[in-house]
């Protein structure tokens, strides 16, 4: 039998560490996990820039868990988030100073049980307002829920859409403006869809003229179709049936072709119809390069003269070229450096397409015939639409996020960031120096919101 006195002097000394303190067991570094972890994470946010704050919202996640956001090795909540009784939680995330824009991945690291994922973090351009003094810009308030505007050189009318809401959507409009006074002098509210529910009607979105039918045709986007209205007096002159166009977005009138084209977002091709009968042609599939993914088209712009049509995938990076005689795709032009593009205009005197990406908050300015970009130029949060205005030469961009109309010339160089009110939507020139801006509003009262303005330059 050993006693302490008898123990060699190590041994002893072990022994009463042993006695005198609790039993210490380290955490495994493969913990318990959480088995069929299916949180997500997002951040919200209309324009996320440097030195500004980022709202995080996670959902699906465990109740109870501890949750970490990481940009490297660097912690970005001193204190943990945790997770509600509803799987929820929320927090901000102050963005540094000096943060490089683009999408920014951050771990999200949760414990008690152990689960990851990955917050893709988009940080936008911050671009002050600029060049105000070289610019002539006219506004006036109209109605609620503005979306897209077209100019008539036949009428010498601008063509405006409005809709309000989610469905059921009740409050829609489509007007008819002096693009001097920008006064309206016609408007009316589509009819109601036939066993819809709540009263909805069919809104209109993308708007289109054909000046060689006296017609402008719209797009209602809620009920997946198209509808045409004589510009004269916005008769009626056909309702398409629901379900013509699956999520019809933008529509373009080629009058030299006798056609129309509209983008079924969501799918991958385009609608054709014939614009003098108004039955439908042949429609014309999009075919994506990239491996398994999907070309889904957003904006539509035409080369009447040339007989091209083209569009952007918000789906995957590219633009598509198209014959509008045959309605082949003459090419698929690889973007690069965009994600969710949405918009699209063209220079048609330099074979040049502008392509705007919400998800990159950049224009792209691309030489087709090599399919090179040749400036990629950062704009704003959430860069929607783009026009191009053919007698100044600039191309003019929406930004949704930041507010802004973004002025960009063919060398890439911002010649003017301006105030767009509040959610600048789209942007629509008349080939005469002018270009129409619309923005949407927060609510009925916002004084900044529902507003179209013509913006042209000091020397036009």
């Amino acid at each position: 039998m050993y006693t302490l006195k008898s123990l060699p002097r190590v041994a002893t000394l072990a022994l009463a560490l042993s006695l005198a303190s609790p039993t210490v067991f380290a955490q495994p570094v493969f913990d318990a996990p959480a088995n069929g972890f299916r949180g997500e994470v997002v951040s919200r946010g209309q324009n996320v820039v440097p030195g500004s704050d980022a709202e995080v919202i996670g959902r699906q996640f465990v109740p109870g868990q501890q949750v970490t956001l990481l940009r490297g090795d660097t912690v970005l909540n001193a204190t943990p988030y945790v997770v509600d009784a509803e799987g929820n939680f929320k927090g901000k995330v102050a963005i540094p100073a000096d943060a490089v824009p683009g999408q920014q991945p951050v771990i999200v690291r949760a414990s008690q049980p152990s689960a990851a994922a990955v917050l893709s973090l988009r940080v936008s351009p911050n671009l002050p307002l600029s060049g105000q003094q070289n610019f002539n810009q006219t506004s006036a308030k109209l109605v609620q829920g503005l979306y897209q505007s077209a100019y008539s050189a036949a009428s010498n009318a601008v063509f405006v859409t409005a809709a309000v809401g989610r469905p059921p959507v009740t409050q829609s409009q489509l007007l008819k403006l002096d693009p001097k006074t920008l006064k309206v002098t016609a408007k009316i509210t589509p009819a109601e869809v036939p066993g819809g529910k709540g009263g909805a009607v069919f809104a209109v979105y993308g708007v289109g003229v054909d000046d060689a039918n006296g017609n402008v045709w719209v797009t209602n986007t809620r009920q997946d179709t198209v509808a045409v209205y004589r510009q004269k007096d916005l008769s009626l002159v056909r309702q398409f049936d629901v379900g013509t166009v699956p999520h019809a977005r933008d529509v373009v009138v080629d009058g030299r072709h006798g056609k129309v084209f509209a983008s079924a977002a969501g799918e991958d091709h385009l609608s054709v119809f014939d614009a003098r009968t108004l039955q439908p042609l042949e429609p014309i599939t999009l075919a994506s390069g990239v491996d398994d993914k999907k070309f889904v088209p957003m904006s539509l712009v035409l080369d009447e003269a040339a007989g091209k049509l083209f569009t952007v995938s918000i789906g995957t990076p590219e633009a598509a070229v198209i014959d509008t005689t045959t309605g082949k795709v003459e090419k698929v032009i690889d973007l690069g450096n965009s994600i969710s593009a949405s918009g699209v205009a063209y220079d048609a005197s330099a074979g040049r397409l502008y392509v705007a990406s919400q998800g990159t908050d950049n224009l792209l300015i691309v030489d087709v015939a090599s399919g090179k970009v040749l400036h990629d130029v950062p704009v704003g949060a959430g860069a929607l639409n783009v026009a191009f205005e053919p007698v100044s030469k600039l191309a003019y961009v929406t930004n949704r996020g930041a507010g802004t109309v973004t002025v960009v010339d063919g060398n890439g160089k911002v010649v003017g960031n301006l105030d767009g009110g509040t959610f600048p939507n789209h942007v629509r020139e008349d080939g005469k120096g002018n270009v129409f801006a619309v923005n949407k509003s927060r609510d009925a009262q916002d004084p900044k919101g529902d507003r179209i303005t013509r913006i042209s330059t000091r020397a036009n």
